[in-house]
């Protein structure tokens, strides 16, 4: 079975058209053209921004003209993630999708349903005949996952609307009024590196196929975290052996829990066994610890390698190893004002050293208390800067404060009772939407966000629920023609 042959078929027809243009974050030059070449195929007008935004404009269904403008709103980027043993070129390379049972997965890489899907849903929106909605301004924003540059950079005269269905959650049932705001931390430690000695022995240590998963909507879960477990083994054998350390690498972009990482690493020969025995411990300690978060398929293991030439000089190694084990990672602290959430985490992304002898560790920070999030932000940069790195702070993002007084809300709960039965969840979430942006730009804004079920976004695991695909669509049409 083909996704095309799923139901709402519009729906998974325009999916599977997105699936075949290549859109990691900062590279969205096709999806842009995509989009525009779509709306003029359907005779629908659009118009650009500076910030690469795309605005396609639908008008209403006769007789519904005066209904008030309702503004659709996905972003045009995904996550690129795969596993290693995957050749996959992001920049050049369709997904290429599987149906298996009730799930749509992508062959090892994520599939980029986030947010692919509520892209499709808007497209679908705009040329099902048969829907009942007022005027439509379909908003697809660049760079979400990193930087968001399209919402920071809208030109807000594009849209007129005054209602926004942000089409970016990955739970049906859920109806989300809130989020956290975030801030990407970047230490740089240039290192000197001097001449491999001899009398050591050599290792490749290598931690992969763990989970990884949303920096937001999966902190919480108690996944083990790559580069803090390498870091973990890397402290523990330097209080043992004294190692050395000629190279380190793990995980990759901020918003994705890392689930790969390795180091070459030199131990005095005479502990070589000893070394290996240590790692095996190691390994049956992990796997004990995170089984119940990460079950028994992800790998920890040491072996044997060629010499370098190089290594980092030891006044520069160990300082490093011992601070990214001693950053702040995972929850920081739950909210008080909202039972079960997530009120401040950090994700500890990525550790690498570059071909230019600098080390670059990028942390991400999540909070709904912009003071809190201030707060591990400047430990972790008090942390790095402790050691002489440069740290920088970018890509800033404001949290969107809930109004459960919302007559968009209003509308969607009775929507929602009205076709499943029971009450929806309303909730905030721990992970960042760009809503709170909208809501600078145009206070008087009334938006929710909703979307189906997806599990694992953010790594190769991601798939999105059949069945849930066609109940959000019933969703979001019916809230359309309500509010027309």
């Amino acid at each position: 079975m083909k996704i095309t042959d799923l139901n709402p078929k519009l729906v998974w027809e325009c999916f599977d058209e997105i699936t075949k243009v290549p859109r990691p974050t900062h590279h969205l030059d096709k999806m842009k053209a995509f989009l525009t070449s779509w709306a003029e195929r359907h005779n629908l007008r659009y118009a650009t921004d500076k910030a690469g935004n795309v605005v396609i404009y639908c008008p209403a269904t006769p007789g519904h003209e005066n209904a008030p403008t309702v503004v659709l709103q996905g972003h045009q980027d995904m996550v690129a993630e795969k596993r290693g043993d995957v050749s996959h070129d992001f920049l050049t390379d369709p997904i290429k999708t599987v149906v298996e049972g009730d799930w749509v997965r992508a062959e090892g890489t994520t599939l980029g349903a986030d947010n692919g899907l509520g892209c499709a849903s808007a497209m679908a929106v705009m040329i099902d005949p048969d829907l009942v909605h007022g005027p439509i301004e379909a908003l697809f924003t660049t760079d979400e996952e990193q930087g968001l540059t399209g919402a920071n950079g809208l030109d807000a005269g594009m849209i007129s609307g005054r209602i926004l269905l942000n089409l970016d959650s990955e739970e049906h049932g859920m109806i989300v009024i809130g989020c956290a705001g975030s801030i990407c931390t970047v230490a740089t430690y240039p290192i000197e590196k001097e001449a491999a000695p001899d009398g050591y022995d050599w290792y490749d240590i290598r931690i992969d196929h763990l989970k990884g998963g949303h920096s937001g909507m999966e902190i919480h879960l108690g996944r083990g975290n790559a580069n803090e477990l390498l870091a973990r083994f890397l402290w523990l054998a330097d209080q043992k052996f004294g190692i050395l350390l000629s190279d380190i690498q793990g995980g990759g972009l901020p918003n994705a829990i890392p689930r790969a990482a390795h180091a070459l690493v030199g131990i005095p020969a005479a502990y070589g066994s000893e070394f290996e025995a240590m790692a095996k411990d190691y390994s049956d300690t992990i796997h004990a610890e995170l089984m119940l978060a990460e079950g028994g398929d992800f790998e920890f293991g040491v072996s044997r390698a060629d010499a370098p030439k190089k290594v980092i000089a030891d006044a520069y190694a160990m300082p490093l190893v011992a601070t990214v084990f001693g950053t702040p990672n995972g929850v920081q602290g739950m909210s008080l004002a909202v039972h079960g959430l997530v009120e401040t985490s950090s994700n500890l992304a990525s550790v690498h050293l570059t071909a230019d002898d600098t080390v670059v560790v990028t942390t991400h920070q999540r909070s709904s208390v912009d003071s809190k999030r201030e707060e591990i932000t400047d430990r972790i940069t008090a942390l790095y800067e402790n050691i002489g790195c440069e740290v920088e702070c970018n890509d800033p993002s404001v949290g969107w404060a809930p109004n459960p007084d919302s007559a968009l809300l209003k509308t969607a709960v009775e929507s929602f009772r009205d076709l499943f039965g029971h009450e929806p969840k309303v909730e905030a979430l721990h992970a960042g939407l760009e809503c709170g942006i909208f809501l600078e730009k145009m206070p008087d804004m009334d938006m929710i966000s909703f979307g189906p079920t997806l599990k694992d976004i953010h790594s190769p695991g991601e798939k999105a629920y059949i069945p849930s695909v066609a109940e959000y669509w019933k969703f979001l049409t019916d809230i359309l023609c309500r509010l027309a």
